[in-house]
């Protein structure tokens, strides 16, 4: 059940242009947090309401609240865990004319809003946009996001959308509804990942028409390093899932769970037994992903 405990700050006075909606989830972060906040108050695009979904169980949320100083709409609401459920909570409240799911460790360029505003305002056709990933020492972070601009298909979705770099008109998110709270960061299934592409499939398959924008540039850190077997597993997991749910071609399944195959095979030429773990974890995952019959199918690894 979700509380709402704080409405802070009212919006200016001179917003011009479409207004953001940010559904923010947030869970242990606190420094991160307030990086954030810092890259919204530097914004040149002043029409903004951020949603804060906090499912903390302490007050930080609140105290880096009090340390940054925002004169926008803030919305600060309490919830139990998952990153979908947040996600589903905030767009309650979400009133903007586009919508963005920024994650609690990314941060925006100052013109980053201005520039999502320019694209919608002169492209009517387009129903929303994604941008491409970068950490701070201007590297791409986030994973392997195509290189160059352009529509958005069902079998590129996987390469064009990272939820922190996704800003949809509130006419998509009314279509296609709420994430599915299965899949993602604490969902309680084994499913780790796959929620924001799940949504922009759905947007698809409703006749949205999406573009992904390489020059639309979130900054988040890279976590490519992450050498995780187990978060690979649940990423991979959820990525099998996402394949299933949406009935895609056997081909396209099998070619998804051989890469990871034969990434570890060269690992193991390699000697790099950390990265032959990750990658056939990823594999494993998402040959179970693709097998499990119902949406909690598989058990938490």
């Amino acid at each position: 059940m979700a509380q709402r405990i704080k409405h802070a700050k009212m919006p200016r006075v001179d917003e011009v242009g479409m207004k953001f909606s940010l559904v923010l989830g947030t869970m242990g972060r606190s420094s991160e947090l307030q990086r954030f906040l810092h890259s919204l108050a530097q914004q040149t695009h002043s029409a903004l309401q951020l949603i804060i979904v906090d499912q903390n169980q302490d007050d930080r949320v609140t105290e880096v609240l009090k340390r940054v100083q925002l004169d926008f709409e803030v919305h600060h609401i309490r919830t139990t865990p998952g990153l979908s459920h947040a996600r589903n909570v905030g767009m309650r409240v979400a009133d903007g004319d586009v919508i963005a799911f920024p994650d609690d460790d990314c941060w925006y360029s100052p013109n980053l809003l201005k520039e999502v505003d320019d694209i919608l305002s002169t492209a009517p056709h387009l129903d929303g946009v994604t941008g491409s990933s970068w950490d701070e020492n201007g590297r791409p972070s986030g994973g392997r996001l195509a290189a160059k601009s352009g529509s958005i298909g069902l079998f590129d979705v996987w390469a064009k959308g990272i939820s922190y770099t996704i800003f949809l008109r509130k006419e998509v998110c009314d279509a296609v509804g709420e994430f599915d709270e299965t899949l993602g960061v604490g969902a309680g299934t084994a499913y780790g990942s796959g929620e924001e592409t799940d949504y922009l499939i759905r947007a698809l398959k409703a006749g949205k028409q999406l573009s992904y924008y390489s020059q639309l540039k979130v900054f988040h850190p890279n976590k490519d390093e992450d050498r995780s077997a187990e978060k690979s597993y649940k990423y991979g997991a959820g990525m099998g899932r996402v394949l299933r749910k949406h009935r895609y071609p056997l081909l396209f399944r099998i070619t998804s769970v051989l890469k990871p195959a034969m990434g570890s095979a060269l690992a193991v030429l390699g000697v790099d037994r950390p990265l032959v773990q990750v990658r056939w974890s990823r594999c494993v995952g998402r040959a179970a992903g693709m097998m499990s019959r119902d949406l909690t199918g598989l058990t938490q690894r």
